[in-house]
Parts: C-alpha cells; sequence; structure tokens
C-alpha cells in the first residue's frame, strides 16, 4: 500500500512546474474559516467542521515551515459575520493555539464554537482587505477561503467589494466542500488575472488536504499586462525596492530582562540590530523600530522556492545495468535484483533483428525520430520506474521513491549532490551570484540588507 501511495502522490508532484522563475516570498495571508451550519455535515467524519479544524492546524504549521519569513492572520465567518481570531502575526504557536480554542477555549468561562448561520463573503472579503491595508508593497496579499456552504448572506454588492480587492492586489483563493458556485469562480477570476485555477472543490478529506497543502508554494509575481485590468482600477507593478532586515544572533544574559514583544522576563533572546530592544523569538518585526529580523537559516529555507529541485526520471532495466546500483544512495535500501535478460531489447539483443519494421527504418536513417524521443523522455519522468530507482540527471545517482519524494517536498535538495566533494568548491565560486538571485527574486526586490 505505501509503494501505491508514493506512486500516486509522485505523479501528482510531477504535474507541477518545476521551472525556476519568480515567485513572491514574502507573503501576507489571512486564512478564513467557514463556520457556518453546512460545516456540521458528515460527509466528511465526523464532520467537515472538525476536518476542517484538523487540517487547518497542519496548514499553520506546514506553512510557517515553508514560508518562515512570512505572516498569517485567521478569521472565521458565521451568522453572515467575520470574526478575527488571531492577528497577522509570524508566530504559528499563537494561530494553532486560536484554532484549537474554537472547539477546546482556553477560558473555562468560554463555550465551544459550534457551526452555526450562514457565511458572508462579502464581510470576510472586506475584513480580509481591511487586515492587509498597511502591509507592505514589497509582499504579497493573499486570501485562502475554506468554503463549506452553497450560499452568502451579504449585506451589500459583492461585486463592488471584488472591484476592491483587484485594485488592493489581494489574491484569493478558495476551496470549496459543497459545489461550485459562480460568484466563487468570479471572485478568483477578478483577484487572479482572470485565472480560475485558484478555486478548487474538495471531494474528499484527502483532497482537501491536498488543495490546502498546495496553498504552501507562494505565488508567482505577475507581469505588468496581467497584473490588473482598467476596469477594476488596479494599480501597475510595483518596482524594485530595497528591503532593510537584520540578522541577530541569540544571545543569553546573567541576569533576567523584560522583552519588547510581550513583556515577560527571560534570559535568552535576541537583541535588535538597530535599537538593541530584545525579542523572544524570530522571525519578528521589531516592536521599537520597525525592522525586520530573521535569521540566515530563514532565508535559506525560502530559497528554494525560487529554483526549484528537477525532478528524477525513472530508471530503465538498461540503465540499472549499466550504472550497478544495488541500494539507495539516500537511506541504503536495497533496490530489487536487475533479473537476467533484463533489458536485451534496450541493448540490441536478437530478438530486436527478428523482423524490419519501423524502427529499424528509423535507426537506418539516422536514429529516432524527434517525436518518439520526445515521447520517451516524457514517459521517463511521468511513469513509474520498473526497477524501481529514480535518477538525479546532475549526479546520476539512484534513489527510491521514498526518498525522491522526501527530496523534493521536504529537503529540497539532492543528497547525491549534496554529498560530492566539489559541491562546496562550486558553492564558493558561485556564492556571489546565488546572493544576487535570492536577493533578486525576492518579490522583485535588488538586494537585501
Amino acid at each position: 500500500m505505501r509503494s501505491y501511495d508514493s506512486k500516486a502522490h509522485r505523479h501528482t508532484r510531477l504535474r507541477q512546474d518545476t521551472q525556476p522563475f519568480q515567485r513572491g516570498i514574502i507573503r501576507h495571508v489571512v486564512l478564513i474559516l467557514d463556520l457556518s451550519a453546512a460545516m456540521a455535515e458528515k460527509d466528511m467524519r465526523p464532520t467537515r467542521y472538525l476536518v476542517t479544524l484538523k487540517h487547518a492546524t497542519t496548514y499553520v504549521r506546514e506553512f510557517f515551515e515553508q514560508n518562515p519569513i512570512s505572516q498569517l492572520a485567521v478569521m472565521v465567518m458565521h451568522d453572515g459575520l467575520c470574526h478575527l481570531i488571531s492577528d497577522l502575526s509570524g508566530n504559528p504557536t499563537h494561530h494553532i493555539t486560536a484554532i484549537q480554542s474554537l472547539r477546546n477555549p482556553v477560558n473555562p468561562r468560554e463555550s465551544p464554537r459550534e457551526p452555526k448561520g450562514n457565511p458572508s463573503l462579502q464581510n470576510a472579503l472586506e475584513m480580509a482587505r481591511a487586515q492587509l491595508y498597511h502591509t507592505p508593497s514589497h509582499g504579497t496579499r493573499e486570501v485562502i477561503i475554506i468554503l463549506g456552504a452553497l450560499l452568502s448572506l451579504d449585506p451589500g454588492d459583492i461585486h463592488k467589494t471584488i472591484a476592491a480587492c483587484a485594485r488592493d492586489r489581494l489574491r484569493v483563493s478558495i476551496i470549496g466542500m459543497s459545489g461550485r458556485l459562480k460568484i466563487c469562480q468570479e471572485i478568483c477570476e477578478r483577484t487572479n488575472s482572470g485565472s480560475d485555477a485558484s478555486y478548487n472543490v474538495a471531494l474528499d478529506e484527502p483532497h482537501l488536504r491536498d488543495l490546502l497543502m498546495s496553498t504552501t508554494t507562494p505565488p508567482a509575481i505577475r507581469s505588468g499586462a496581467t497584473e490588473g485590468t482598467a476596469e477594476d482600477g488596479a494599480a501597475g507593478p510595483v518596482g524594485a525596492s530595497l528591503l532593510c532586515m537584520g540578522f541577530p544572533s541569540r544571545t543569553i544574559t546573567d541576569a533576567p530582562s523584560l522583552c519588547a514583544c510581550h513583556g515577560t522576563l527571560s534570559r535568552g533572546g535576541y537583541t535588535c540590530s538597530r535599537c538593541k530592544a530584545k525579542l523572544c523569538s524570530l522571525p519578528a518585526t521589531c516592536p521599537a523600530c520597525g525592522l525586520t529580523l530573521i535569521l540566515s537559516t530563514h532565508l535559506a529555507r525560502s530559497y528554494h522556492h525560487l529554483f526549484p529541485l528537477r525532478n528524477w526520471i525513472a530508471v530503465t532495466w538498461k540503465r540499472a545495468r549499466e550504472k550497478g546500483t544495488v541500494q539507495c544512495a539516500g537511506c541504503l535500501i536495497k533496490f530489487p535484483t536487475i533479473p537476467m535478460g533484463a533489458g536485451v531489447d534496450d541493448v540490441g539483443g536478437s530478438r530486436r533483428d527478428k523482423g524490419k519494421g519501423r524502427e529499424d527504418e528509423v535507426m537506418e536513417n539516422g536514429g529516432e525520430s524527434q517525436e518518439e524521443r520526445e515521447r520517451d523522455q516524457l514517459s521517463k519522468e511521468l511513469g513509474a520506474s520498473e526497477s524501481s530507482r529514480y535518477e538525479c540527471e546532475a549526479c546520476e545517482g539512484h534513489f527510491c521513491i521514498d526518498c525522491d519524494i522526501f527530496s523534493h517536498e521536504q529537503m529540497h535538495n539532492c543528497p547525491g549532490c549534496l554529498s560530492k566533494p566539489a559541491f562546496s568548491t562550486v558553492m564558493e565560486e558561485d556564492g556571489n551570484e546565488l546572493a544576487n538571485g535570492t536577493a533578486n527574486g525576492m518579490n522583485g526586490l535588488n538586494g537585501a540588507s
């Protein structure tokens, strides 16, 4: 079962484009959860409401794992209103506690929130727009809505709200749980340059999780031609600008002192590079001077979005026989033994000489046709490996399917390429180029200091 799930997972991942292009890795996201009466349905066990809370908690952890220098806010909508349960911040613990308190309140005097009433998309969009209005121009503004109802209780004209969201550069993504709605499709089209790819309907619980986790990848920076339309009054593309950042180190003092972020006593913390204020954790914005403070590892963890790891190709028995690999280069698990006679047809055995078909005619004309070569390359990339081996074209190392998924979705680096002795030398020589690429890729910025 594990191999089947891994193959299906890999095939889904291969549908994604790995071409490196400019992405907005400094994100400001508002997650809106539907708490209407429709979330009490039991088509997802035990209910849609509990399933949504579980996946929303997982999503917050994964979001900050993939976007450590981004910020998130969480809202809920029910009874035609929208409520903010956690402010825009980069602390995942704060958001997880707020989501879990919906079901298990921290204050014993409060009662758990149960699904009731109807949602309001207009109020949700207005509150999200107000929450993101003061965010800096170098970051993206995104709204992710999990909608379980088939209606929206709006107090006014929602089309004016949609136009205002497009004018303020909000990108709205909606994940439905009941059916496809025309108004949701229009919202996604107007706020995503005419594309409704950000609007999907979950078929079951695993599909809901996959749709939600797919939004952890930063969106691509849109060109000036598609940034907005004159009808919506959208402004032109934001020009390149410098972003000032601080990279403080953790210090431990002999006597405890108050932090500037929470006002609690502690011995350890981070000192702001500009005003010397003390903070508990990073990434954060200094409450005293407003300087963005991060660690170098946070910037490195966001770098893989700009230059994703290329897909590995399936290894045939012929290639496995040439390389003679017996175990995975990553986890050292043993590969299946190469059977006798495997790959004979590929090498050019006697069975190939049984007749003179189209393949022999093509070989006489100087090799395979371009169409056949492209078809073979596509089958190597998308198909499952007959030898249970997957090869990195850079280091030519062979890996199992579990290492393939782990390297592409968690580590975002090839273990074989990192273990090469010449890798450190190449990194030192190309250090300036990589640094410039990171700075230029951060939302169109010319550099970071």
